[in-house]
């Protein structure tokens, strides 16, 4: 008799890293309490109706619902208040994405200036065909939330 074995859905994806990075005339630490704040990303992205979260810190759940009806289910994996970095991973979505996984760093950049950095690494579900759409999608995307993280301050 064949006994299931322990397995998994979720895995780092492969690809290369899209990143969008801005620079902000406010301190780090004022740009990581709106950048950094997982159940926050409403505030620079439009296009989210909520947030509800599911937890609290590593391993709570993040579910962006979105205007358009889109639902995206995404984990934190890890967060650092001093360094001011978190990663995360998605877990469920129905935005063609196969595999995601993300960072936000803020890092200080001069007097009362700082850098926040929003890297990507994504895979789309259709494959290889639709990746240079995606990525450019992707891309889009991150920008403009970056974008509209700057104009918060």
């Amino acid at each position: 008799m064949n006994h299931p074995q322990p397995d998994t859905l979720i895995r780092n994806p492969n690809g290369n890293p899209i990143t969008a990075s801005v620079e902000i005339r406010a301190s780090a630490s004022r740009v990581w309490a709106v950048a950094g704040e997982f159940a926050g990303f409403d505030r620079f992205i439009p296009a989210l109706e909520r947030i509800e979260m599911t937890g609290q810190g590593p391993g709570s759940l993040r579910k962006k619902f979105f205007k358009d009806g889109n639902l995206v289910v995404e984990q934190l994996n890890h967060r650092d208040e001093q360094a001011m970095t978190m990663t995360w991973t998605t877990l469920y979505n129905t935005l063609g994405v196969g595999q995601l996984w993300a960072a936000m760093v803020v890092e200080a950049a001069g007097a009362d200036c700082s850098r926040a950095t929003w890297t990507i690494i994504a895979e789309p579900t259709q494959g290889e065909a639709e990746a240079d759409a995606f990525a450019q999608f992707v891309q889009g995307f991150a920008d403009e939330a970056m974008g509209n993280l700057r104009t918060l301050f």
